[in-house]
């Protein structure tokens, strides 16, 4: 009969026994029960509803954000169309105006010809060259 009693330690090693999980489990349960103990079901249920509500206004928020994120991309996307709508139009205008028939045709509205190689007339002043010449010497 003494062998089949255990002391307790004996009796503390065989309870702990187990797979690792059960024991860090069991470990766990021991290191915290003042925190659950003392904290009624109806003081756990309102700080879980508080929890839960936090959490959502929470997700709310970024939801919101994302939304308003969304819009300001989108209004950019549609400022940048229109923009490149816009340069597209100036870049053809531009290639119109530099075009030689649009010049010679605003030309002709402007009343100015085209010159005639036989009506030029061209002289040679060699006092102006002269006077330029020292003009831009120190």
């Amino acid at each position: 009969m003494n062998q089949q009693r255990t002391s307790p330690r004996g009796a503390r090693r065989n309870r702990a026994r187990g797979t690792p999980q059960q024991v860090w489990l069991a470990r766990g349960r021991r290191r915290f029960p003042f925190l659950f103990s003392r904290i009624g079901p109806v003081t756990l249920s309102i700080c879980s509803v508080l929890l839960m509500s936090l959490m959502a206004i929470l997700y709310l928020y970024q939801q919101g954000q994302a939304v308003t994120t969304n819009q300001e991309i989108q209004a950019l996307r549609n400022q940048q169309t229109v923009l490149q709508r816009q340069n597209d139009d100036l870049v053809n205008q531009i290639a119109t105006e530099q075009s030689p028939e649009y010049i010679a045709a605003f030309a002709g509205k402007m009343g100015l010809v085209p010159a005639n190689a036989q009506n030029v007339q061209v002289t040679n002043n060699k006092q102006a060259q002269s006077n330029g010449d020292q003009a831009n010497q120190p």
